[in-house]
């Protein structure tokens, strides 16, 4: 089914209503209203679109679209002095109302020995607030906005290694379970810790027992979630699109990994006991490799062509990249069938890449799902298709104006 007239007058889309940039990229500063209705942002390439996008994105837990170290995103200027930092600031529109947030780099002063320069600073870290009190982490956004985006740098998803697919899965599962980023980062560093004692031969057996209980609970968490988010979201996309044209293929979605077999064969208490013995006769292993053999760390996210039977990594370029937008648009539909909530939507130079059937394609199912996207371009003719249901801006040299 697709979201119906009915559904869509019940859906709140996530939606950014104002944004603040201080010392972002290529942004000295900015301050942007918008509606909660689209946003189409046309200009010359190196304008600063994907650089606002980027923005939009770290109001979501992670490194961003790009990916970058939180050091690089600072602006470059003639000023490079220590202590430089960047913020972005938002209004977000959300189903609980309108919620005040803002991010951004803060280095932090620490005592340094007499031998050094006074003020040094610790190495910068990222803060995050909400309505004005601080949050213990990044991840603390999960329960404030779900972001997911599309950028030319994963038209390899489906090729390049699994870790990145991982990725793409976990945003996509924040959307359903708002704890899943928390169980995934305190994972990830329970890995961490127990790779660094079997590493340097330190800790004993107790000791890492009790990271290894750790590392079991979280994981088989995780994987739970993963193997929920992707069992809904196969119901998504054989519901179609909106006017059912066919223009996006259907997919077959899926995650492969041990830990998700264990949990499709047995109960997960026993999953979780048989990961921690998994752990435990790995570690001689494991401290001559790195890292942990078995996990959720080593999962894969699967998607298949449906109508050709075929793998997505041996797909053509353009299926791919319409796989991979099938994807996102079947995990919008999903979230404001079943939450009432629509996703913020960051769709970074999409209507270049698609023929025209599938352009109008994408903004009717952006209509009919109700989202606030946000899409950038070179040629504002792409986004004919979008009068009417989107406010059009131009951005040039750091500047943003309403066209």
């Amino acid at each position: 089914m697709t979201v119906s007239d009915s559904q869509h007058a019940d859906v709140r889309a996530t939606a950014v209503t104002r944004l603040v940039l201080t010392e972002f990229r290529s942004y000295a500063g900015l301050r942007l209203q918008v509606d909660t209705v689209p946003v189409v942002l046309t200009g010359a390439n190196g304008a600063g679109k994907t650089n606002l996008l980027e923005a939009l994105s770290f109001l979501s837990p992670g490194r961003g679209l790009r990916q970058a170290k939180l050091s690089d995103v600072t602006r470059a200027s003639g000023d490079e002095g220590e202590g430089k930092t960047w913020a972005v600031a938002a209004t977000i529109s959300s189903a609980s109302g309108p919620l005040d947030v803002g991010t951004g780099l803060e280095a932090l002063a620490t005592p340094t020995p007499d031998d050094q320069e006074p003020g040094t600073l610790a190495t910068p870290r990222r803060v995050v607030r909400v309505d004005g009190s601080p949050a213990r982490s990044a991840n603390a956004l999960a329960d404030v906005a779900v972001v997911s985006w599309l950028t030319p740098q994963m038209d390899r998803l489906f090729i390049d290694g699994a870790s990145a697919r991982r990725r793409f899965l976990d945003r996509l599962v924040y959307g359903f379970d708002t704890g899943h980023a928390r169980r995934v980062a305190a994972y990830e560093k329970a890995l961490r810790e127990r790779s660094r004692l079997l590493r340097d031969r330190r800790g004993d057996d107790a000791w890492l027992g009790a990271l290894e209980e750790t590392i079991a609970g979280h994981g088989i968490a995780v994987a739970a979630a993963r193997r929920d988010a992707v069992s809904r979201l196969s119901g998504s996309m054989e519901s179609g699109f909106a006017g059912d044209d066919n223009a996006f293929p259907r997919a077959r979605v899926a995650v492969s990994g041990a830990v998700e077999d264990w949990l499709a064969a047995c109960p997960a208490v026993e999953a979780e006991s048989r990961f921690r013995e998994t752990l435990l006769n790995s570690r001689t292993l494991d401290a001559t490799t790195g890292g942990a053999q078995t996990g959720p760390h080593k999962s894969d996210f699967l998607v298949t062509h449906v109508a050709k039977e075929m793998p997505a990594s041996q797909c053509s370029t353009g299926e791919q990249k319409a796989l991979l937008i099938a994807v996102v648009l079947a995990d919008a539909r999903l979230q404001a069938a079943r939450l009432g909530r629509a996703p913020l939507l960051l769709l970074d130079e999409v209507a270049a890449h698609l023929d025209d059937i599938r352009r109008e394609a994408l903004y009717r199912e952006i209509q009919s799902i109700g989202a606030q996207a946000w899409l950038t371009g070179t040629d504002p003719g792409l986004f004919h298709g979008m009068s009417g249901m989107a406010q059009f801006m131009t951005v040039e040299d750091g500047a943003v104006t309403q066209t």
